[in-house]
């Protein structure tokens, strides 16, 4: 298990960018949040190591089909055993 913190630059707000980071992390299996911060979007991903890397590359390459990934900065947390879902806040 591993816990990810990932700060999305680019045309990442206003695309639903958020609402199909959600999806793909029901897809992976992966639970945490996602919200607009600013002018990135902020996300807190958690899985297990293979499914947690094939979401933040799907989410890289841009998670929704208006936006358009500049840059991530990718940040290694400790897991959070509370977290349970993911969600958009």
């Amino acid at each position: 298990m591993e816990r990810k913190h990932l700060k999305v630059y680019g045309t990442v707000q206003g695309v639903g960018f958020r609402y199909y980071t959600q999806k793909l992390a029901k897809k992976y299996g992966v639970v945490g949040t996602v919200q607009n911060v600013q002018d990135y979007v902020e996300i807190y991903a958690q899985g297990d190591a293979e499914t947690l890397n094939q979401f933040v590359e799907a989410v890289s390459q841009g998670a929704s089909p208006a936006s358009k990934v500049e840059d991530v900065d990718i940040e290694a947390l400790e897991v959070d055993e509370s977290l349970k879902k993911f969600k958009t806040i």
